[in-house]
């Protein structure tokens, strides 16, 4: 009997696209977007190499549902904070366990205009933080830059441990945004 005229099986993963989703978040943490390469991703996903286009048809649709499913959970961790303090905290414990995926999600690497599903979800954990302050939208901005640039000098390590006074870093974080008082005014009419 001929192999040649058996046809293979039709290819089934039961979650291609989480499975490809969870080995790229973890090569990403290790390697860097620069490092994310989609042979090595489909190795890892023990999968094809052509099986992570069946949902990721380019690199560029993987790094923005990466992005995505970043700010997800980011949004995820802010909601479950009780206070702004505690979103701020959030944020910055969401950038410094994954500091890499952080980078993906502002670097500049995707355009968000090219990818709408990851402009939507970025602005919704926008919105979350804007409603947090009732509208202010200058002092939502101010903390966000707040928790961002202190995320960013604490992933960077651009804050030494003499400066932090022998505190981790979650607690120079929090030890920080308690110094910081946002106060919400009345616009002049």
């Amino acid at each position: 009997m001929s192999t040649s005229s058996r046809k293979k099986p039709p290819y089934h993963h039961g979650d291609l696209s989480g499975v490809v989703l969870q080995a790229a978040t973890e090569l990403l943490e290790e390697q860097g977007v620069e490092g994310l390469k989609m042979r090595e991703l489909a190795r890892r996903a023990k999968v094809s190499h052509s099986a992570p286009n069946r949902h990721f048809p380019s690199r560029d649709s993987l790094l923005a549902a990466l992005a995505a499913d970043g700010f997800v959970r980011l949004g995820q961790a802010q909601q479950s904070a009780g206070s702004l303090k505690a979103m701020g905290e959030a944020y910055i414990a969401f950038a410094l366990e994954r500091p890499q995926l952080f980078r993906l999600m502002f670097g500049g690497s995707v355009e968000y205009s090219k990818h709408p599903a990851l402009g939507e979800v970025a602005t919704r954990v926008y919105q979350g933080l804007s409603g947090a302050l009732a509208g202010e939208r200058d002092a939502s901005i101010a903390a966000w830059a707040l928790v961002h640039g202190l995320a960013n000098l604490l992933i960077d390590d651009r804050i030494g441990l003499a400066a932090r006074q022998g505190r981790d870093e979650a607690a120079f974080a929090r030890d920080v945004l308690s110094s910081v008082r946002f106060v919400a005014r009345a616009q002049p009419g």
